[in-house]
This record gives C-alpha cells, structure tokens and sequence, in this order.
C-alpha cells in the first residue's frame, strides 16, 4: 500500500521513528504530515510551520500554516494515512483539530485512516465548560468539555460517530489499540509532546493553567518553568519571581524581559494533581483577585478567554467573583450529557 503519515517528535518506538521503523521494513511512505510545532516538535506556539523533506527522500506537508487540512493532491497520492502522535487530552491542545481536518480529507477522498493509539495521561477525569457553538475554533472544534478523558484513538471514533466533519461524512477508520491501559492508568511520556510543555507536571496543570493564557498574567512562557508558574509584574511580591525572555520555545511572551511577581506551582506533587482529578479554577480566580483594578484590564482584548473556555459565560463568571463551585456547577448538566456521547466510543472501560 501507498502510506501518508501524520507525525512529529513523539511519534518513537521506543529509541526509532515511526517513519525509520516502516522505511526499514520496505514500507512504500509517499508523504508526510506535520502539526503544530512541526515535525521536530521545535516550533513555538502559533508559528507557522513550513513545508520541509524527509531524508531528500520524502515530502513533510506543513498542517499548521496556510493549510490544516491535507490537499487532495496529496491525500490521492496514498491508499492509507497513519495517524501517531501524542495527546494531552485538552480540548485546546490542537493535534485533535489538526485528526479532525485529517480525517476530513480522508472522507471525501475514500482514504483510509489508522490511529495508532497512545495513552492520554489526562485521560483520569473529565471537567470544563463544553464548547458552544459560536466559539468553534481551532483550539475548540467540537462541543467537548476542556477535559474529556479519551485517548486520541477514541476521540477519532467520537469525530466520526458523531458526524462532526463537515457535510456529515466518515472515514473508514481503524485504531490500534493501546495494551495493558485503562483511563486511569499512571502514564509517564517519555517525551515531551510540545515545546511548552516539558515534563509530567507542566502536562498534569496545562488544563488549568492554559485559561489563564486568556488574561495579561503569564504561564511561565519564555522560562524553563512553563505551566508549572504564573505571574504578573502586578501580583504581590510573595518573594518568588521571574523574568520572561524570548526564546526558541516562546518567541514573543508576555511581559517579556520584565520581572514578574509569581506563584510557584512546581513544589506540587504529580500523584496530588492526579488524585485530585479536577481543573483547578483557583489559579485565575487568584490572579482576577490581584489584578481586578489593574489598569490594563485583566482578560485580553481579543477575548481569546471565550475560544478556550468554549463559552462567554466563564468570563462573566470571573468577573463578577463567582466562586469555584458555583462556576462548576454551572457545567455539569453538560457535562452529564457528553459522557453519554462519550460512553458510545470507549476502548479502554470507563
């Protein structure tokens, strides 16, 4: 069979590349894919990635720039595109947008699809506004809680199922299976999905902390310290600091080459934050409470708060002051719905 691959960094049997492992076992790979921070996995959030070659051998098609969705050109050159990438299981996370437009592709080109699945290890709980309609982006292109305990190979049985690619149409789609994994299973990636997110714990607070990219606080970009810290020049001094600068990882950070007052995230323990099974609100509840007079405002103006928490309604809610519980309760007659859509594509039990 002719093979297309949609794959970056992660994409490792253990010490070999997915497309070193295939090319050495004769497999005919006509083209490549690559998402969001390319397919070395280098790229800065929001860069555009460029096309590139493989060995001078075979095509890297860029997915995160003019294009996200393969061309038909190239997707007609294949019998089979193999999807293999890390997830972190966040709505807002893109490489599940970026299987929506593959797939998408797939269908109207009568193109086969297989994932090959790895463990999610946000998969343990399921929290967050659901998506409303008006703010389908993409980092939001389906109506899911910001947290919604699925490997990518079961979301891609809930986009197709579902009928979520445009005009209602489905791929034929066939995923490999993980071994010994369930939804609740402890998985340590071994490498880090993206440039941002650096270890285990910057993977386990990345829901929480990436509502706050919404605000003129900063999440740690331009350190080596990213989604484990946020800060503001505004915060009280609480003797923990930090100076963003620009870097290959974060180009353009905020507050970037001034020092901020800071909240250290990184004394907090792994097995805590798992147990907790929870997005924790208290971060930009904190921060609206230290910068409410701030003169600058405190969401940004583009209100990019709205497309990553998928609602206007959460803005309004910090705003006014409402308290953790009362937003979360807010969510929960949603969040009962989607976990019947949900239950309909699970591999791995509840």
């Amino acid at each position: 069979m002719k093979v297309g691959l949609v794959v970056n960094h992660t994409s490792m049997i253990g010490s070999i590349h997915l497309v070193d492992s295939l090319i050495s076992l004769g497999v005919d790979i006509k083209v490549i894919w690559a998402p969001e921070h390319g397919f070395k996995g280098t790229a800065y959030n929001g860069e555009k990635v460029e096309n590139d070659i493989y060995n001078d051998k075979i095509e890297i098609k860029s997915l995160y720039g003019k294009n996200k969705k393969p061309a038909a050109v190239d997707i007609s050159k294949v019998d089979v595109v193999i999807f293999d990438i890390q997830d972190v299981g966040a709505r807002f996370y893109t490489y599940i947008s970026t299987l929506h437009y593959v797939m998408e592709a797939a269908a109207e080109t009568e193109t086969k699809v297989v994932i090959l699945d790895r463990p999610n290890p946000n998969a343990h709980y399921i929290d967050g506004p659901v998506r409303k309609d008006e703010f389908k982006s993409f980092v939001g292109l389906h109506p899911v809680p910001i947290v919604y305990g699925m490997t990518i190979g079961e979301y891609g049985q809930m986009i197709n199922g579902e009928r979520w690619l445009d005009k209602g149409v489905q791929c034929e789609l066939s995923i490999i299976k993980n071994s010994n994994y369930n939804h609740s299973s402890v998985y340590q990636l071994p490498i880090p999905p993206s440039p941002n997110l650096p270890n285990q714990l910057s993977i386990l607070l990345y829901p929480s902390l990436c509502l706050i990219e919404g605000t003129v606080v900063s999440a740690g970009r331009g350190t080596d310290m990213q989604f484990q810290v946020f800060g503001h020049p505004a915060f009280p001094d609480n003797g923990f600091k930090y100076t963003p600068r620009s870097m290959s990882s974060s180009k353009y950070p905020k507050h970037q080459d001034k020092e901020v007052n800071a909240i250290d995230l990184r004394s907090e323990s792994v097995l805590k934050i798992k147990a907790e099974s929870a997005l924790n609100l208290s971060y930009i509840i904190t921060s609206h409470k230290y910068l409410a007079d701030n003169e600058g405002g405190f969401f940004l103006k583009n209100n990019f708060i709205n497309k990553l928490s998928g609602t206007k309604l959460f803005k309004e809610q910090i705003l006014s002051g409402k308290t953790e519980a009362e937003i979360k309760e807010s969510w929960q007659s949603d969040i009962e719905a989607f976990k019947k859509v949900r239950s309909k594509y699970l591999l791995y039990g509840e």
